[in-house]
């Protein structure tokens, strides 16, 4: 039985119960969770496997999945290309360190060749580790410390980034709220908070510490909020202006909004770019982009020169990561995949605001190219602080009973749709919103 067939299949696939592999997370994993998000006891689920658009739990239970590998997987799960390129590596080696791999080599002439900025790759494993390196290239070329980001802006798991990701109130910019308990005490000596799509706020604390400033880091589309028209654009002309280094964080948006990513989709080149998830195919795979001349600082032939960058990581280039990469990016050169995959995202979103708009709930289906949400505010965000006075409660409380009813979403976060989600996915994804609706009521 296919997931478009069924719900629930007759006979649970997992070598244990729902409730004995719960009994052993909680035991051993802090939440009973791999992570940052804890679902309540009649959502969450243990995942057997992934099937194109669907998951299925141990139980048996299909989930039409919208999360996507925090959207690595825009090809859906198990693609048939991208199974068999791991396939063939597997036999010749799972993991090498120290020196080049064929894999890794084919995939780094790729990127090049993919993203505007780069001339130059230097891998990491995560999206989290590329921003992280980028700022520290960053810092290495310009001889300064401070980083400047906006506030809202998700920029990995280092304490770099953990500053005004979700600040519980406004920030007093340019300082930021730490988001997380372990910080250094002197982070914000270091890291400025802007607002997302405000250029005046960006022109005035750029000119009051460009002698310190070494870049200005954003999400080009930040969660599910987009730019201003001229916005991307203003902030390279500030950062030329200034002598500061224009990073994007294209973890998300690289390889999704189009092959070339968001500097291909709006136009702005970057001097540095970060990147994650797709890269690798759903494998542990990202790198960092850019100039030669700038991505030099990280050259392990300028160890112990002022200016060195180092990057080193035991699974940088991993060659079934890269093997993942390059069977994936294959598929998004296939003429014609974006436009697909837009219209196919904007459908659902229409479909879903359908639903909203005849229950007469106050909420938008909002997002452009495969990325949305449904969220309760009046008009489409243009920061952080518009999230604030949204109602996010009724967002969480709305995916929790979609949920219920057969999604795989991550409450009050951001969904990707996949080139594989079926019409039978939208049709029951349609189905889900409605008794959602209806439980809302």
């Amino acid at each position: 039985m296919t997931p478009a067939e069924t719900a629930i299949d007759q006979t649970a696939p997992g070598a244990m119960s729902h409730d004995e592999y719960y009994a052993i997370a909680e035991a051993v994993l802090p939440g009973g969770g791999l992570g940052g998000y804890s679902l309540p006891e009649d959502v969450r689920f243990v995942i057997h496997k992934g099937e194109a658009g669907r998951l299925q739990d141990v139980r048996g239970k299909w989930h039409i999945d919208y999360v996507g590998g925090a959207g690595a997987l825009i090809l859906g799960h198990a693609f048939p290309s991208v199974v068999e390129a791991v396939r063939d590596a597997a036999p010749d080696g799972l993991h090498f360190f120290g020196t080049l791999n064929e894999r890794a080599v084919q995939l780094a002439k790729e990127l090049v060749e993919a993203i505007p900025c780069a001339e130059k790759i230097a891998y990491t494993t995560t999206g989290s580790e590329a921003t992280f390196y980028a700022m520290r290239i960053a810092r290495a070329f310009t001889g300064r410390s401070k980083i400047l980001k906006c506030e809202g802006g998700y920029h990995g798991n280092h304490d770099y980034s953990n500053f005004s990701v979700s600040p519980r109130a406004a920030s007093n910019f340019p300082a930021g709220q730490p988001d997380t308990a372990g910080m250094p005490a002197n982070m914000g000596e270091n890291v400025l908070i802007s607002p997302y799509n405000d250029l005046d706020a960006v022109r005035q604390i750029v000119k009051a510490n460009k002698d310190d400033l070494a870049a200005v880091i954003v999400e080009p589309a930040q969660r599910i909020i987009f730019p201003k028209d001229g916005y991307l654009e203003g902030l390279r002309d500030i950062c030329t202006e200034n002598g500061v280094l224009l990073i994007f964080d294209e973890v998300v948006t690289g390889f999704r909004l189009g092959y070339g990513g968001a500097q291909a989709y709006f136009g702005v080149t970057p001097d540095l770019a970060s990147y994650g998830k797709i890269v690798g195919g759903g494998g542990p795979v990202g790198c960092v982009g850019g100039p030669a001349e700038i991505m030099e600082q990280c050259n392990p032939v300028n160890r112990g020169k002022a200016n060195y960058a180092y990057i080193n990581g035991t699974l940088h280039g991993n060659p079934i990561g890269c093997a993942a990469g390059l069977a994936t990016l294959e598929e998004l050169r296939t003429p014609g995949f974006y436009d697909r995959l837009h219209g196919r995202a904007a459908e659902i979103q229409s479909r879903c605001q359908e639903v909203l708009d005849a229950h007469k709930l106050p909420a938008m289906a909002i997002g452009r190219g495969s990325l949305w949400q449904i969220v309760f505010m009046d008009k489409e965000p243009e920061n952080f602080g518009d999230f604030i006075q949204a109602d996010m409660a009724s967002t969480r409380e709305l995916d929790l009973h979609q949920m219920r009813n057969g999604l795989y979403v991550l409450p009050a976060v951001r969904r990707f749709v996949s080139s594989v989600h079926s019409d039978q996915d939208f049709e029951d994804t349609v189905k889900a919103l409605d008794a959602a609706c209806s439980a809302m009521k």
